[in-house]
């Protein structure tokens, strides 16, 4: 729940919301569009630059890890001086989000995010991530995108008004949705081929291309990442993962060929923060805690918690139950039972909505039910804001009320004391010793699964084991 990345304000929520919310997935590369004609950097820096401001605000800040930044600098110099534009000049910002995230900007600024960098195994494989990137700025993507666009509005105006036909205008426009993602489609491998040549030119090796997607694959929630959507603005990552390895082998044939630089990467980012920033939230197993807002509470036994923009999702193994913890947008004044109803699309039963206090705080809760799904729905207020705990179950998957009535009642008040206490969580580079495992080296981990946090922040495979020798990271205080 973050107050940077995104405003924690749901206005209203139904079962469709819910289930949305409880979907979503990470992912690499969001083209951000700038004019066509935006400035280009030159290597100084504008004086003002608001697109810059507003993107390191949307993304919980900017990190300050001089030595990683100087790193990445010059992972980004060798880049620039293989592309085919050896003449632009290209900045690197870090942003302070968990996500798997980088995108560009038109003009020559390029972002990741700590999450992302966690993710990489090695330097060539965040070579290929800010090679990509490159390609997007030296193919002018954004331009291009940008023409398609102003194109595709032009001929729906034009549709719609001078030929006064709005069923055609919406035909128009969904036709253009598709070329528009499809264009986009076709954007990202045309960057992934030319990212792997500049990778190769540059020294590095091609094969931390594949790499990297295959890691990034393996981190995608939600279950969509191998499908083909039609409006989606990515290929598939099986997709580019295969065309990746294809261009690697074309670019310098074995793997082998090519600096990996894995111990170089890892000195790199050693002590960088990981997982969420405690002033947005933490999650430490199954509990949650915000040291600014000042609240906490635990999920149910089995549940795993997710902190998102939006707000703080859980779920059971199975899916059938599920968690949403979020700050609800009222205005002042407004009663609990009247937040219910205001910021609940669905019905809520008759006689269900009461009112009650829970560790001193004031509460009101009530039940829906739905085809498929109900609904144990409720309204806290700590000081001036109002969050709202709602426990979802599928019809027939046993007695909500208690789990909801165990989860309520772990609602509390986070004291300034307990708040000074949360730290954040941190990278830290470790050499395998003898006798070290996977599990032992994981138990370190004060996260919610550590088994799969640490195979995952590793490159792991369950059943690889350790080499002794070898430099592993895991997170910890």
């Amino acid at each position: 729940m973050s107050r940077t990345r995104h405003p924690l304000r749901i206005r209203a929520a139904g079962s469709a919301l819910l289930a949305a919310l409880l979907s979503g997935c990470a992912a690499f590369d969001g083209n951000v569009s700038l004019p066509a004609d935006a400035p280009r950097v030159v290597g100084v820096e504008r004086p003002r630059d608001r697109d810059h401001e507003r993107l390191v605000a949307a993304f919980g800040g900017e990190v300050r890890s001089p030595d990683t930044q100087r790193f990445l600098n010059e992972v980004t110099r060798q880049l620039v001086e293989a592309s085919d534009r050896p003449d632009e000049a290209y900045q690197v910002t870090i942003l302070n989000s968990p996500a798997v995230n980088a995108f560009a900007l038109p003009n020559g600024r390029l972002y990741v995010t700590r999450g992302l960098l966690a993710l990489a195994n090695d330097t060539s494989e965040i070579a290929a991530v800010l090679a990509h990137e490159i390609a997007h700025v030296t193919l002018r993507h954004a331009s291009q995108r940008s023409e398609l666009q102003a194109r595709s509005t032009l001929i729906k105006r034009v549709t719609e008004n001078v030929l006064n036909n709005a069923e055609e205008a919406a035909l128009v426009q969904s036709q253009a949705r598709s070329t528009l993602a499809s264009f986009s489609r076709g954007q990202e491998l045309e960057a992934d081929q030319v990212g792997v040549k500049v990778l190769a030119r540059a020294g590095f090796d091609p094969y931390g291309a594949p790499r990297f997607l295959t890691a990034l694959g393996r981190s995608a929630t939600g279950g969509g990442e191998n499908s083909a959507d039609m409006m989606a603005s990515h290929p598939s990552t099986r997709d580019r993962i295969s065309l990746a390895l294809q261009a690697a082998r074309r670019a310098s044939g074995a793997p082998g060929i090519g600096a990996a630089g894995r111990s170089e990467y890892l000195t790199a980012i050693d002590g960088i923060a990981y997982g969420d920033d405690p002033s947005d939230g933490v999650v430490r197993g199954r509990r949650f805690i915000h040291s600014r807002l000042g609240v906490a509470f635990e999920a149910p036994e089995g549940f795993t918690l997710e902190n998102t923009s939006q707000a703080v999702l859980g779920a059971s193994a199975d899916g059938s139950r599920r968690l949403l913890f979020d700050a609800a947008d009222t205005p002042a004044g407004q009663s609990l039972e009247e937040v219910l109803r205001s910021t609940w699309n669905d019905t809520i039963e008759p006689g269900s909505l009461t009112t009650t206090t829970v560790n001193g705080l004031p509460v009101a809760t009530a039940l829906s039910v739905g085809k498929e799904w109900s609904f144990r729905l409720s309204a806290i207020r700590i000081g001036n804001t109002t969050y709202r705990l709602i426990l979802a179950a599928r019809s027939g998957t046993g007695n909500l009320d208690g789990l909801f009535q165990r989860t309520l009642g772990s609602v509390r008040q986070v004291t300034p004391e307990e708040a000074r206490a949360i730290r954040p969580l941190r990278l830290r580079i470790v050499t395998a010793q003898p006798g070290d495992t996977v599990q032992t080296l994981a138990e370190r981990m004060p996260v919610d699964r550590p088994l799969d946090r640490f195979l995952q922040l590793n490159g792991l495979e369950r059943g690889d084991t350790l080499k002794v020798g070898e430099r592993y990271k895991i997170a910890v205080e």
